[in-house]
C-alpha cells in the first residue's frame, strides 16, 4: 500500500469508528467541516489552498495530506501548490520546513498515481 492509500484507508476506518458512536457534537463538527469546504462565494480550489496554508502553519501533517489530496482532486498545479507552501512558510516560519518536506513527498505521490 502506498503513502496515499495508507493515509486514506486509515482516515476512512477511523472516521467510520468515530461516527458510529453517534455523538451529536462530533457529527455536527464533521458536518461543519464538510460544508466549510463546499463551493460557495469562494471556489473549492481557493478554499483548499487556504486550508492547506493554515494546516501547514498549524503543523498538522494529517490535515496537510488531506488538503493536498483535495487540492489535487480540484486540479491545482504544482506551481500553485508551491505558492501556497511559500505563503505558509512566510506566515509560519522555519518550523514549517519539516512539514514542507513531507508535503512535497505527498504531493509527488499524488502526481505519480
Amino acid at each position: 500500500m502506498n503513502l496515499i492509500e495508507e493515509f486514506n484507508a486509515y482516515r476512512a476506518k477511523m472516521n467510520e469508528k468515530i461516527l458510529a458512536e453517534d455523538n451529536k457534537v462530533i457529527k455536527r463538527f464533521f458536518n461543519l467541516d464538510t460544508n466549510t469546504y463546499a463551493e460557495g462565494e469562494l471556489d473549492i480550489k481557493t478554499k483548499e489552498m487556504i486550508g492547506l496554508a493554515c494546516s501547514m502553519v498549524l503543523r498538522c501533517d494529517d490535515c496537510i495530506k488531506y488538503h493536498l489530496g483535495k487540492s489535487h482532486e480540484a486540479g491545482l498545479k504544482k506551481e500553485e501548490i508551491f505558492e501556497v507552501f511559500s505563503i505558509a512558510m512566510v506566515i509560519g516560519g522555519s518550523i514549517v520546513i519539516p512539514h514542507l518536506r513531507r508535503a512535497v513527498e505527498y504531493w509527488e505521490e499524488l502526481e505519480n498515481q
